[in-house]
């Protein structure tokens, strides 16, 4: 069985102003063999590549997620579905300011 992709919350709270919107902050680890499966957000994402490595999209060239990278992905884009293939765990510090009671993140075919 390949290995997981890790989430470790390090905050949450809630948006000043805003009854229905909260701020997390999460450690995302991919570890050698992981995939992260193609999913959307109900909110925003910003990302922040702390630990690089190597990562395959179905039918598409290898491609490096470099130490810096950084982005914003916008609400209810899907994105991901790459495997880590190498032998580096790729560390992403994340931030989501999402609908409060929803799911992180949905799973998308």
């Amino acid at each position: 069985m390949p290995p997981e992709v890790k989430r470790t919350e390090l905050g949450r709270s809630p948006v000043t102003g805003s009854d229905h919107l909260e701020i997390i902050t999460q450690l995302v680890e991919f570890p050698p063999g992981a995939t992260s499966p193609r999913h959307f957000h109900h909110g925003e994402e910003t990302f922040y590549v702390l630990e690089g490595g190597t990562v395959q999209e179905p039918s598409q060239p290898p491609r490096e997620r470099i130490p810096g990278e950084h982005g914003i992905i916008r609400r209810g884009t899907h994105h991901s579905g790459y495997t880590v293939i190498g032998n580096r765990t790729i560390k992403v510090l994340s931030v989501y300011v999402v609908d409060k009671g929803r799911p992180l993140q949905e799973l998308v075919a």
